[in-house]
């Protein structure tokens, strides 16, 4: 049998950084769709750039954003495996780390079997967002195949052309939709160093990291720029 003794405010902080990402996740990305967040916003975008698509003859400027995209991903994907390699590292150097930490002013370091539960911790976050990031990249691939598959415009009948770029909308939407959970990891997975520290300022960086994603997210001053009911809700 394991006899873990977790300290009741390490469990507290740790509870306030799940409830809160999960929460804001929900809020992001499903509750406050209404609010017309830059994720709504720029999805819009998404169907308008495959309208056009469908209009152009070349379409090597198509193929080249959807590359971006895949190279985006993959950059994310491989700093992640860095990070999870330091993190690995990390476990051999336990001890060492508690008496960095112990040496800083106000810092309250954890036992070494917490510091080894918050390392691991640490590593889902990494191991999750590089999936998010894998599948992303694997979404992205799709989009460039129906890029490629896309008929010319004088082939294009009235239904391909209302509905082809709906799916290929569908398609990238859910892509960026993984590439963001991807990026919100990474910015959770930040916001978690400060436990090493003290349990207190892993409650503190929580309400950080959500008042930053949520001014990014809903309050960006271009965000009224990008909301142009003309550029998104023009009838076709």
């Amino acid at each position: 049998m394991f006899n873990i003794y977790l300290p009741v405010y390490d469990i507290l902080a740790f509870t306030v950084f799940i409830v809160g990402w999960v929460s804001y996740s929900i809020y992001a990305d499903q509750t406050a769709k209404s609010q017309r967040p830059v994720a709504v916003v720029i999805d819009d975008y998404r169907l308008r750039w495959m309208e056009r698509m469908l209009e152009r003859e070349n379409r090597m400027p198509d193929v080249n954003i959807a590359v971006s995209f895949v190279r985006v991903s993959m950059m994310f994907a491989s700093t992640f495996i860095l990070f999870l390699a330091g993190s690995l590292a990390m476990l051999g150097q336990v001890d060492n780390v508690r008496e960095i930490i112990a040496g800083l002013a106000h810092a309250h370091p954890a036992s070494r079997i917490l510091m080894e539960i918050q390392l691991f911790i640490l590593m889902a976050i990494f191991v999750y967002a590089f999936f998010k990031f894998i599948w992303a990249i694997r979404l992205f691939d799709n989009m460039l195949i129906l890029l490629g598959a896309a008929p010319q415009n004088i082939d294009c009948d009235e239904t391909i052309k209302r509905e082809y770029p709906k799916y290929m909308a569908q398609v990238a939407n859910r892509a960026n939709f993984n590439l963001n959970r991807g990026q919100r990891a990474y910015i959770f997975g930040l916001g978690l160093l400060p436990w090493f520290l003290h349990p207190l300022l892993l409650v503190a960086s929580t309400i950080v990291v959500i008042a930053v994603l949520y001014r990014r997210d809903f309050c960006l001053v271009s965000l009224c720029a990008l909301e142009d009911p003309r550029a998104h809700h023009e009838v076709r």
